[in-house]
Order: structure tokens, then sequence, then C-alpha cells
């Protein structure tokens, strides 16, 4: 059964998944922004890791895999970088892309993580709760056509300072 949930105003992306995920009733929840910079046709390849058993989330990743990138925007390329490493130092992961929207979670799992970010810092603070409870994490290469500014791209510099800052605060965390 489909639902539509709104919120009065824009709480950001967080509050907009810790509502989704209350809600969800199935099997599996994907993160899918409506912006379709994440392609909707690679998600049974995300969850294949799931359905045969050797994860419990997975990361869609930007940087590794064949698919077809968009190139734009050199200083969120290193932005992403250091802020994947800064959380796998802490997580003791090693992701290639920890900040890309494409995360699968069996729903058991994510409906058990309390989330507290409302903006962006969602992506470092799902990565650190996630690592805390020892999730089986899987990473699958995946297509990417990122927008520019002009055509509705949101994240700025703060959100990465929040970014560094969530990693910190969500250190070890479940």
């Amino acid at each position: 059964m489909d639902k539509v949930l709104f919120h009065d105003r824009n709480q950001g992306k967080g509050a907009a998944l810790r509502t989704g995920f209350a809600a969800a009733t199935g099997d599996f929840v994907i993160v899918q922004d409506a912006d379709l910079e994440y392609d909707p046709r690679e998600v049974p390849r995300l969850l294949q890791p799931i359905l045969e058993g050797k994860a419990d989330v997975v990361y869609g990743s930007r940087f590794a895999g064949s698919g077809p990138h968009r190139v734009h925007y050199f200083w969120h390329y290193v932005g992403n970088r250091m802020l994947t490493l800064l959380s796998n130092m802490f997580t003791n992961l090693n992701l290639t892309d920890m900040e890309t929207c494409y995360k699968l979670f069996r729903r058991d799992v994510i409906q058990s993580i309390p989330i507290e970010e409302n903006r962006f810092g969602f992506e470092p603070e799902i990565t650190a709760k996630v690592a805390a409870r020892h999730c089986r994490v899987y990473e699958v290469g995946i297509s990417y056509s990122g927008r520019s500014y002009e055509e509705g791209k949101k994240i700025g510099w703060k959100d990465g300072v929040r970014a560094m800052y969530c990693v910190l605060k969500y250190w070890g965390k479940s």
C-alpha cells in the first residue's frame, strides 16, 4: 500500500527519513531522493547482498564500479573523500562513499536505530550507528547524475562542517 507522508514545514532530509523509516512496513527500506540523481533501476543490484544473506545494510557507491557519472564539482569530490576517510577512521569501515544517498537497509535494522539529525548530518550519523551495531555493510557501485546548484542542488560547505561534527558526535553510539 502506497502512503504519502508530509511535514507541515520542511524540516530537512534527516527529519523526512526519520518519518518515512518509522512508517515503513516492507522488509527493506531504501533512501531514494526525488531529484533522481540516483537511478532507481539500480535498486535490484543494491538489494542483492541482502537477499543473499550477506548484508544488513548496502551503500551505493558513486566511486566504485564502472557506471556512468556526471562530472562536476571538484571540491565536492574532495570534501566527500575527506568526510568518508574521517568516518572510516572512527567507524573502522572501509567505505568509498559514506555521503551517498543510496543506502538500503533491512527494515528491522533501520527501525531499531534512533535518528537525531534533521539535515544532511543523517549520513555520518547512520554510518556511525550502523558500524557501532556491527551491522554487515556492503557497497555496490552505482551510476550518478548529479545536479548543479542551478538545477537545485542544496548541499553546501556548512553541511560539510556539520558532517565532520557528526562523525565525532556519533562515534561509537548505536
